[in-house]
């Protein structure tokens, strides 16, 4: 879950994470911790036609969600990050 100022600069200002409720760090609007943000439209042929659903999850709530997956998550390396 993210909230952002009301200055009507909507900067970033706290970011907890859905499943646990742990404040993620947050330092001059910017997010300094690992989070998985998703984002789901929800279309036709769903119950929830016409809702966006957002959350937020920490590194650890994430790492253990995925290891209950039947199919592993896709894993490559960023290489941009590594400065190659």
């Amino acid at each position: 879950m993210r909230k952002y100022t009301k200055d009507g600069k909507n900067q970033l200002e706290l970011v907890i994470c859905n499943q646990c409720g742990k404040k993620l760090l947050v330092e001059d609007h910017i997010l300094k911790e690992g989070v998985c943000s998703i984002r789901v439209d929800w279309g036709y042929f769903s119950e929830k036609d016409g809702e966006i659903h957002r959350i937020d999850l920490c590194e650890t709530c994430y790492d253990e969600w995925v290891q209950r997956f039947q199919v592993p998550v896709e894993r490559e390396e960023e290489t941009e990050l590594l400065g190659v």
